[in-house]
């Protein structure tokens, strides 16, 4: 005797048919709204690391400001216009920070290096900003007395730039051990806890 084989398929699942339900449409609505926020914020986040400097160049540098290098030399004025030469850094660990007052993460970094300073100053550290405000001292200095900086403050320029490897984002810091070595550069905001991890070793201290 035959049998007529069944038209449907062995361990299927019915498809529902109808309107999705409504909890269910709200759901994937939130779910979509959190990975837009999330996003948005994400890149909130990007444009908050560093600032571009309009008009700045990366320099072929032949390696100079390169990790491994030795610092390149400048003779810089300070606020009160004295001559600031990196060698008068010579046997410090020196945090050089290439900043300006106009970029909001630069000022977000200038109090930890006030803390870092007032900390390892006697451990031989030795933190210099070099600015890039074209106004020079007078739109750095109202900053310097605003939070207190305790370390020199130099008006770089565009040569000074271009000798450490073109700097185009800022702040770009560099670490310089005792022997004026390169050991770390920074390009954007960097918490002040990956500063004394790398500062601490070149220090000698536990």
């Amino acid at each position: 005797m035959s049998t007529t084989p069944s038209s449907s398929t062995p361990n299927s699942d019915p498809v529902p048919s109808g309107p999705i339900p409504r909890g269910g449409r709200a759901f994937g609505g939130a779910v979509v709204r959190a990975l837009l926020i999330g996003f948005a914020a994400f890149l909130a986040v990007l444009s908050e690391v560093s600032c571009t400097r309009e008009g700045a160049k990366t320099a072929a540098s032949g390696g100079h400001g390169a990790v491994g290098t030795r610092a390149p030399e400048f003779a810089l004025q300070d606020l009160e216009g004295r001559t600031v030469k990196i060698g008068d850094f010579s046997g410090k660990v020196v945090i050089l920070d290439f900043w300006a007052t106009w970029c909001p993460p630069c000022r977000q970094e200038v109090p930890d290096f006030v803390r870092m300073q007032a900390k390892y100053r006697k451990e031989g550290l030795a933190v210099v900003g070099l600015s890039l405000d074209a106004g020079g001292a007078k739109d750095v200095r109202p900053f310097v007395e605003e939070f207190n900086v305790n370390y020199p403050m130099l008006i770089a320029n565009e040569a000074t730039a271009n000798a450490y490897g073109g700097v185009v984002g800022i702040p770009t810091t560099f670490v310089i051990d005792r022997n004026g070595t390169i050991v770390k550069r920074f390009v954007g905001f960097t918490p002040a806890a990956v500063f004394e991890e790398t500062i601490r070793p070149l220090l000698g201290s536990s």
